[in-house]
């Protein structure tokens, strides 16, 4: 194996560096709002630089999003192979909101073309993207032949119903009450999207005193 520069191994650390700062100026800020300015003030570095490992904001996110869809992967695949399908699916989509309390998953448009042209021209993005879609879908559709998940559901339905949990705006509101810890958060949310509202003997009505 060829040895690795020392300048390499500090180009590969800054460009993490810059990656994990414009996961969590995204993940405030949101894309529109966010510059590669703001970018460079946060590292530490001039925008020359930054320039230097990303040609413009599009690439950038794309390579916040790399880092999400990989950290999200790496979780799952931690998990017990033994573990049901069901609980896979409510681990991953706990380990995300976590990730979003600690500012770690972006918040992207997805009106913005040269957006989406940067994250589809991307081999890693499409690639992580190829694998997470082709994970969840699996065990959505183990958790159904299991007898845990709807089966009357379409399968596409459902793994984007889960993808839209986690960037659900709830989140944040309810957060911003402090009325909640941050686990007991993740704990009602992640319980209403696989255990839904109505009770398990159906919908029961209370009449207001």
């Amino acid at each position: 194996m060829e040895a690795v520069s020392f300048k390499e191994q500090q180009f590969k650390v800054r460009e993490d560096l810059i990656v994990v700062a414009a996961n969590r100026l995204l993940a405030t800020k949101g894309f529109d709002l966010m510059t590669m300015e703001d970018v460079a003030t946060a590292v530490g570095v001039s925008k020359g630089i930054l320039y230097k490992h990303f040609a413009s904001k599009e690439t950038l996110a794309a390579a916040a999003m790399v880092r999400v869809l990989r950290g999200a992967l790496a979780a799952i695949e931690a998990l017990p192979a033994e573990q049901p399908a069901i609980a896979k699916l409510k681990a991953a989509l706990a380990w995300t909101l976590q990730a979003r309390l600690a500012g770690g998953v972006p918040l992207l448009p997805s009106s913005s073309p040269n957006l989406q042209r940067s994250l589809f021209s991307s081999p890693d993005y499409t690639a992580a993207a190829f694998r997470m879609n082709h994970v969840i879908s699996t065990l959505v559709h183990e958790a159904v032949a299991q007898g845990h998940l709807r089966g009357d559901v379409p399968g596409e339905v459902v793994v984007n119903s889960l993808y839209s949990r986690t960037c659900d705006p709830a989140f944040d509101l309810l957060r911003a009450t402090g009325r909640y810890t941050d686990d007991q958060l993740v704990e009602h949310l992640v319980s209403l999207c696989f255990d839904g509202l109505a009770t398990r003997g159906g919908l029961v009505l209370t009449r207001a005193a």
